[in-house]
């Protein structure tokens, strides 16, 4: 107890700690002894193999293992189970990169060769981030870890793809896709980013194929004209009634297309007549449907234009060909205008590139049915529960309501390669192995489908497939459903809800019930943090200068809300751990003989001093508040309480007002108790932080002198201590005592504002002051009985004032609930050089104030001014106004 270090080093204890638990099996739930315990289980959003930890994961994880630490320690057989997703397109484009720095490409060693070095990459490169999450203390059963190209992973993959071919929810088809000209794949609309972009509208003229005239059209991409095959008008545009049905001659291309009518047009859209280029344009697709054109394609996939633009363009790059269709037009005659534009433009999420639609033939998924089914269980049951449920639970349902069927097949050599096969004769045999579509085809002579599936795909069966499914294993009987995911907002369409149709599709039950969407990070300007803005930052960096603990706090106290990350705040999270290190050192300096006793608090509670029946109200209202918050995911308020109850209630006062009978001299059996009650509240107290900030409270509570092993929750009998596996404190109503908190909520009023006279009136700390006393007679008993405390809290002397009159020339307090204290200044201050000092303070005081109200009167500077800088100003002149009134009382009692 006595080695005890004076500073906390958080690298040796994260490095210490976390090793031992792992090593010990603790994060396994077979460390729970007891069969008919409840159960908790949740799974880790997978990050990509190739990914690094970033602020986002830090978050998620953070809050993750707060819930699995707190119901470990309250006895549940607790499982969160960590892993990977192979990350489909990015990974392939690490291992090609790697490839062309040798002079190679992925085609020079073909697919099987191709695949064994992306194994080998996974090996040596890959997974980096797990050794990070290691870092944050994560305590995931690394025994369970899983990654979604495992074999049992890929076999759940193959078997749901063929029951829901089966069910005839899968099929493919020759549809227009978003395509990636970069990634040389197809992507889902959900990875496809929508951002504004400054252009031109060019406005151009098709004339007609007889008796003159023409109809502008207006295009932000004149290259695809080329493949247009109708111009469309609303049915209801009166300008165009006698033009519907008419024939136009296409120009360059001269071909004869219809001008057709389409409710879908926009009749305030440029001139309210589009050109429709069903090939490129999802809704020109749809429309073309609908009217029986000809789908023309003039681009292909790799962003050129084909033959069919015609043998001047054919070739040439899609931006190229604009230049020189504008060029063309310009030449007929025909370009009516371009003007300025802004709009949106669709990029692929991974590499930035414009999307190119294409027509392509592609496997999808039919989402009607299993959306059916997650809607039923939302309107029905209510599940998954949103938290915080507005604006999430709508946004989920509007997406599930315009759900549209999804591309599943991408055309990359690493993932699942979808087990569909070729027969020669063209037909199509899905299988669960190749094996059985051989069985099923009656020949051998059968060509796999090349494409791989939606890295997605995997993730959507991600909280079963890891327990073992499509085997019902044990772990899958007992830990599905899991009990909540923690995630973040942009993918509850991407991960969320495919997660539950998938879980309702197969399992028959909801994969989680509560879905917590935490807030985001942002950088300190309010903007999203990424690689591309290089506004990131590193959480490994700020675990080596702040702690893991005091960035783990920081980050719990996000919460569900947006936040600017402030390093002042991971600051002060860490002086808040090195304040509970020093408390922890104080009462371990001082805890000789505090061994001895059991229960230190034991006995009639009336006979115990006020403070220990306050601290140990205190201290059982905090678990209860701190139960209720993490049952209802309030990450923030539960850390808020748990800060206040150490920080104010334990450090400042608890500890003060033991501090002369727990160092008294004497060997005393007062002393001995008041030190085991220190150390009882302390230990306490540990228990309660550690979901938060696993490493420090290890540290500590392993050099308390308890009988550590009697602390372990029953579940966990016979295991060596550890408080990750100790009894998480309850709240005992009957150890509740209002009238002790109100009672010592009055004396601790009193000694506050004592202390702030003093330092307000420039009172010496040496200085012994009177304190004149009036008080209800509810609470003066209180003041009466702890006068020893205030005087010595004070350095006072206290007179309960009983026809005692107060000098003029007194500081004065109003307390609550109508008590007043009085100290009288004769004596103790030179009221002259007083006097001026207050004077000067409120003139300094006025001009500053003045200086404010001038910038706030200002409205250019409250309009340019960023919005917090407003709000400091403000925040300043309400202090400003405080610090006056208080200056005029202390100068009026000087007077």
């Amino acid at each position: 107890m006595t080695d005890i270090p004076k500073t906390y080093d958080p690298k040796e204890a994260e490095q210490h700690h976390y090793a031992r638990w792992e090593e010990r099996g603790y994060f396994a739930p077979e460390i729970n002894r007891d069969p008919n315990a409840p159960v908790f289980s949740i799974v880790i959003p997978p990050p990509n193999v190739t990914g690094s930890l970033h602020m986002g994961h830090a978050l998620q994880h953070t809050m993750m293992d707060v819930l699995t630490r707190y119901k470990r320690m309250s006895g549940f057989r607790t499982l969160w189970l960590p892993g990977m997703d192979h990350a489909g397109i990015s990974t392939q484009l690490m291992v090609t990169r790697q490839l062309k720095k040798e002079g190679l490409t992925r085609h020079d060693l073909g697919r099987e060769k191709f695949e064994e070095r992306v194994w080998q990459w996974k090996q040596e490169y890959g997974g980096q981030i797990l050794k990070q999450i290691r870092r944050e203390g994560a305590s995931v059963d690394w025994s369970r870890e899983r990654f979604t190209m495992d074999e049992n992973l890929s076999r759940a993959v193959r078997e749901a793809f063929v029951r829901l071919y089966d069910d005839g929810l899968i099929y493919r088809g020759n549809r227009i896709v978003n395509w990636c000209p970069n990634d040389q794949t197809v992507l889902s609309d959900l990875e496809v980013l929508r951002e504004p972009q400054k252009g031109k509208l060019y406005y151009l003229r098709y004339p007609f194929r007889e008796g003159g005239g023409s109809i502008t059209v207006a295009t932000t991409r004149p290259e695809t004209m080329l493949g247009d095959t109708a111009v469309a008008v609303n049915p209801n545009d009166d300008r165009y009634q006698s033009q519907i049905g008419k024939t136009l001659m296409l120009p360059i291309v001269e071909r004869e297309i219809p001008v057709v009518a389409d409710d879908f047009v926009e009749s305030e859209f440029g001139t309210g007549a589009v050109k429709v280029t069903p090939a490129h344009d999802p809704n020109d697709y749809e429309m073309g449907v609908r009217h029986n054109l000809e789908q023309v394609t003039v681009i292909d996939q790799f962003a050129r234009m084909t033959d069919a633009a015609g043998s001047e363009f054919a070739g040439l790059d899609r931006y190229k060909a604009r230049e020189k269709v504008v060029e063309k037009f310009e030449e007929l005659g025909l370009l009516e205008k371009v003007v300025d534009y802004e709009f949106s433009i669709s990029k692929c999420e991974r590499c930035k590139t414009v999307i190119e639609p294409l027509i392509s033939t592609q496997w999808f998924c039919r989402m009607e049915a299993l959306r059916d089914l997650a809607l039923e269980k939302l309107q029905k049951d209510r599940k998954p529960r949103f938290v915080p449920e507005v604006p999430y639970e709508k946004v989920y349902s509007d997406w599930l309501e315009n759900l549209r069927d999804w591309t599943i097949s991408r055309q990359l050599w690493w993932g699942h390669q979808i087990p569909a096969w070729y027969r020669n004769d063209g037909e199509v045999i899905v299988a669960r192995s190749r094996q059985e579509a051989e069985e099923k085809a009656g020949t051998n002579e059968l060509t796999q489908e090349s494409d791989v599936l939606d890295t997605w795909f995997s993730s959507a069966l991600w909280p079963f497939s890891t327990l073992g499914w499509p085997e019902q294993t044990e772990d899958l009987k007992t830990f599905y459903p899991t009990s909540v995911l923690i995630t973040a907002r942009d993918i509850i369409f991407l991960w969320v809800s495919r997660m539950m149709m998938t879980g309702l599709k197969f399992m028959g039950r909801e994969p989680f019930a509560d879905v917590y969407v935490t807030g985001t990070v942002l950088d300190k300007h309010g903007q999203r943090m990424s690689k591309t803005k290089g506004n990131g930052i590193d959480p490994l960096e700020v675990f080596d200068k702040y702690g893991v603990d005091a960035t783990r706090l920081t980050l719990a106290s996000v919460g569900s809300t947006d936040t600017r990350w402030s390093e002042r705040q991971v600051e002060s999270y860490r002086n808040f751990a090195n304040k509970i290190w020093n408390a922890a050192r104080f009462c371990l300096l001082n805890a000789d003989g505090a061994e001895l006793v059991n229960d230190p608090f034991a006995g009639e509670r009336a006979n115990l001093p006020l403070h220990d029946r306050w601290i140990v109200s205190r201290l059982n209202k905090t678990a209860r508040d701190v139960h209720a918050q993490l049952e209802q995911y309030d990450f923030h308020g539960v850390v808020q309480t748990l800060y206040h109850f150490f920080w104010d209630d334990f450090c400042d006062w608890y500890i003060e007002l033991s501090k002369a009978t727990v160092t008294a001299e004497a060997d005393s059996p007062e002393r001995t108790i008041a030190r085991a009650r220190l150390i009882s509240v302390l230990e306490q107290s540990l228990r309660l932080l550690h979901p938060f900030m696993p490493y420090l409270t290890e540290e500590l509570w392993q050099r308390l002198p308890v009988q550590h092993s009697q602390l372990l929750h029953p579940s966990y009998s016979g295991v060596e201590p550890t408080i990750m596996l100790a009894f998480y404190p309850q709240c005992d109503d009957a150890l509740v005592d209002d009238r002790a908190e109100s009672e010592m909520g009055a004396v601790i009023e009193l000694i506050s504002r004592v202390r702030n006279i003093r330092a307000e009136m420039s009172i010496k700390p040496g200085e012994r002051v009177t304190l004149l006393i009036r008080a209800i007679e509810q609470i003066m008993p209180a003041f009466e009985t702890n006068s020893t405390q205030i005087e010595r809290l004070t350095r006072g002397k206290v007179i309960i004032q009983d026809g005692h009159e107060v000098p003029k020339a007194s500081a004065r307090a109003v307390l609550s609930g109508g008590a007043e204290v009085a100290v009288p200044l004769e004596g103790l201050i030179d009221f002259e050089v007083e006097r001026a000092r207050l004077s000067r303070e409120k003139e300094k005081l006025e001009k500053e104030a003045g200086k404010l109200e001038a910038q706030l009167g200002n409205a250019d500077f409250v309009a340019r001014a960023p919005v917090e800088k407003v709000a400091e100003l403000r925040a300043r002149m309400t202090e400003i106004a405080q610090q006056r009134t208080a200056l005029a009382q202390n100068l009026e009692a000087l007077s």
